[in-house]
């Protein structure tokens, strides 16, 4: 017999992932997704029939008993074509003309970065120290707000107060491409469970996204849910304090007994608009909050046998850059897994990009902006390619082409806001209006997604779970993943 039905609004990682869940657990579910392909963040794309990812380049914490591996397990998604990062450098990070490199395992963190920093090892110790305890406090916490202590203390300041030497703090928050780096807001919290599942373990995925998401959407229809998309949902309709259905741009309704958005939360509010039971001062609230940076990302093809595939990410910062206070550019190059053989196919560059540069051309269609805008591009591309051409010196000549976009780009195929790529910025000194609950002021109706919680893949994928643990208890939903 059915638990009841289940809308979700939004096919990327968090809305299939709640469905998944929720399907498994009785639920009758369907997912609606306005665009005309699922995965979300997680989408891929083809140029001249090469495909590329659009914001999945690698994971953390994928292993045996480690932070994601543990939640993919459940999900089935553990026998894909994972490739293991090479232990010895997960993430390569190039400072100026030094270059360092980030191992994956505790011990050999500390022993790889303690030999370029003897007189820091004691140092280094406690970071991991630190980073492991939270990390794997992740596994306890399901949403009762275990975690909240960490999320009010500053990551910028632990920082500095665990690592003397200015370099090596530079060093150890490299990887700056993986989430907001910013001294004056992020939480502890945010920065120690992202960077802890790195230092943990590192993966790509051959085929990218939309290999992960396909296998998601194949188990879900498999237990019979359904997945819709050219849906786009523009309303949710409120009587008695209880939302009764979704209705899209072309007027169709969907009923059900509980809704989930898995959009941005700005998003989700302008879907309650005319919900009584949504006061003014909670929209305020979440239309407030300030987003992320966007990414600018060049996907280049690369001619057949130029260039040796390289299995780690590399991070390139200017000698007086700071990515804790947005100064200097920094860049990351990110190869995809070749379908066969050790000669790189596909490299992805991304750098972050402000959304003023794109913001006046908001509202125009894809591939219609007109010549100012191509230009932009075509700058911000020659940048990307000459900031790794320091590590790649004949990459230039390899390119057999590439395609570029920007945070209008992801905006217009993600509907996220001001194109974030990592969803609501965080704020240490205020963690309660910076944390956003799954639930919202109506009661049927729960959002997901990387902007409640923690960005990212991991960041998803845990919120996944604290949102169905709002329908089918958190004592429940903590046993199966545990077991």
């Amino acid at each position: 017999m059915s638990q009841g039905s289940v809308i979700v609004i939004g096919a990327g990682l968090g809305g299939l992932q709640c469905a998944y869940i929720l399907q498994r657990n009785g639920y009758d579910v369907t997912v609606l997704e306005q665009g005309a392909q699922i995965g979300g963040c997680l989408q891929t794309f083809r140029r001249k029939g090469v495909e590329f990812d659009t914001g999945f380049h690698y994971v953390g914490g994928l292993g045996e008993r480690e932070v994601l591996g543990w939640i993919f397990r459940y999900f089935d998604l553990l026998d894909l074509p994972w490739k293991k990062l090479d232990e010895d450098c997960v993430d390569r990070i190039i400072i100026g003309k030094d270059e360092f490199r980030l191992p994956s395992g505790y011990d050999n963190f500390v022993d790889t970065l303690s030999r370029q920093f003897p007189s820091q090892k004691k140092e280094l110790r406690r970071y991991v120290d630190v980073l492991k305890k939270i990390g794997s406090s992740l596994r306890d916490d399901f949403g009762t707000g275990a975690s909240i202590d960490y999320f009010q203390q500053s990551a910028y300041k632990f920082l500095c107060d665990t690592i003397s030497d200015p370099l090596l703090r530079k060093v150890v928050s490299g990887a700056s491409l993986r989430l907001e780096s910013n001294a004056d807001t992020l939480p502890l919290y945010e920065y120690a469970q992202i960077n802890n599942s790195f230092i943990q373990s590192g993966w790509r995925l051959k085929g990218g996204g939309r290999t992960l998401v396909e296998r998601l959407a194949d188990g879900l229809r498999h237990m019979g849910g359904k997945i819709l998309t050219g849906v786009k949902i523009t309303e949710i309709v409120e009587a008695g304090g209880t939302a009764v259905e979704a209705v899209s741009d072309k007027g169709e309704t969907f009923s059900a007994d509980i809704f989930i958005s898995d959009a941005h939360p700005a998003v989700t509010v302008s879907m309650l608009k005319n919900c009584s039971s949504v006061r003014s001062i909670y929209k305020k609230r979440i239309n407030s909050l300030k987003n992320s940076n966007g990414v600018f990302t060049l996907n280049a093809r690369i001619k057949e046998g130029e260039l040796p595939y390289e299995n780690f990410n590399t991070t390139l910062h200017g000698s007086d850059a700071d990515v804790w206070h947005s100064r200097g550019k920094s860049y990351m190059i990110s190869y995809g897994v070749p379908e066969s053989g050790d000669s790189a196919t596909t490299i992805d560059i991304l750098t972050k990009i402000d959304w003023k540069l794109v913001s006046e051309w908001e509202g125009t269609s894809p591939m219609l902006r007109g010549k100012e805008y191509e230009e932009i591009k075509e700058m911000m591309a020659r940048r990307c390619i000459k900031a790794a051409s320091q590590v790649i010196p004949s990459l230039e000549k390899s390119i057999e082409f590439y395609s570029t976009s920007t945070s209008l780009t992801y905006q217009d195929y993600t509907s996220t806001p001001d194109g974030s790529a990592f969803g609501i910025n965080k704020d240490w000194h205020s963690p309660i209006t910076t944390l956003i609950s799954p639930q919202t002021p109506v009661r049927n109706v729960l959002m997901t997604g990387q902007s409640l919680n923690l960005h990212g893949i991991l960041g998803v994928s845990m919120t996944s779970l604290y949102t169905c643990a709002e329908i089918i208890g958190h004592s429940k939903i903590k046993k199966q993943f545990k077991a």
